[in-house]
């Protein structure tokens, strides 16, 4: 069966167990927001961070999310990777879904760099047999050499993540969650992160990207959802949704004058073109 993702009328609330209902509820209003918060039956304060979205994806889709930080993205991955289950509404998710959400997820600084590729391979869903076949090619690819068998917390902060985004991307994945694009190492090596990263989309059947950057979506995607405090803001084309969400967050953008030259210049240039045509 071909991949796909169907969600109908989901809302999510998430508790907010460690603070005072009156503090948040001061809190969310001074940004705006009072329409996301209340209280459930127990007391407990819940935060609407998903409000009655429906959408489905087929095979072939590139969805890029956009919105401003707090407007929803990064949760509505985590309801489609299967980690918040929907307060009300349904989901219905077709093939394997693998979400790359937090790239260092489970893995150890104690153990050695290959003991973290088998660590983190199995959290990602791959078995025994898949990590052996694909952990010479993960080696290769961070360029780490012999640090692979040091522990990892003999590793600067770069080399932790060029060893996370490899283990990361070597996955087989019907359905790809991505949160926000992956920079990695010096430019000669982020260029070839890319170009894995690319390879790794065109194996997905479905990829969902929640990402900041305009010309990444245009170049990636073929569908937009534009988010807005756990809604639909607007959703369809890349050019329309993306043109509509930049003006949004740039009115000056539809504001800019039109040069226009003085009339005088205008007539001036005509003559001198009538004379060089006679």
């Amino acid at each position: 069966m071909p991949a796909s993702i169907t969600l109908q009328n989901v809302h999510l609330d998430l508790p907010i167990f460690d603070v005072s209902a009156l503090s948040l509820k001061k809190r969310v209003m001074r940004v705006g927001r009072r329409n996301r918060i209340a209280e459930d039956n127990t007391g407990v304060v819940v935060v609407r961070a998903i409000d009655d979205l429906t959408l489905h994806l087929k095979s072939g889709d590139r969805l890029g999310l956009i919105g401003h930080n707090g407007a929803g993205k990064s949760t509505l991955l985590r309801v489609m990777a299967g980690i918040y289950p929907p307060t009300a509404g349904t989901i219905a998710v077709h093939g394997s879904a693998v979400p790359l959400l937090d790239i260092s997820l489970g893995m150890d600084d104690q153990s050695t760099g290959r003991q973290n590729i088998r660590l983190r391979g199995l959290l990602l869903g791959m078995n025994d047999a898949e990590i052996k076949r694909k952990t010479e090619e993960i080696a290769a690819f961070t360029e780490l050499g012999d640090y692979l068998d040091l522990p990892m917390r003999t590793y600067s902060s770069g080399m932790r993540v060029r060893l996370a985004f490899a283990i990361s991307t070597a996955v087989e994945a019907d359905i790809l969650l991505l949160d926000e694009v992956l920079g990695v190492g010096d430019a000669a090596f982020q260029e070839k992160a890319n170009k894995r990263l690319q390879d790794l989309h065109a194996r997905a059947e479905i990829v969902v990207l929640a990402i900041h950057s305009s010309d990444t979506i245009r170049k990636t995607c073929n569908k937009v959802l534009w988010m807005d405090r756990g809604k639909v803001r607007m959703f369809g084309a890349v050019d329309d949704v993306v043109t509509a969400y930049d003006l949004h967050m740039n009115p000056a953008l539809s504001d800019a004058p039109v040069r226009r030259r003085p009339a005088n210049q205008i007539f001036a240039r005509r003559k001198h073109a009538l004379r060089a045509v006679k």
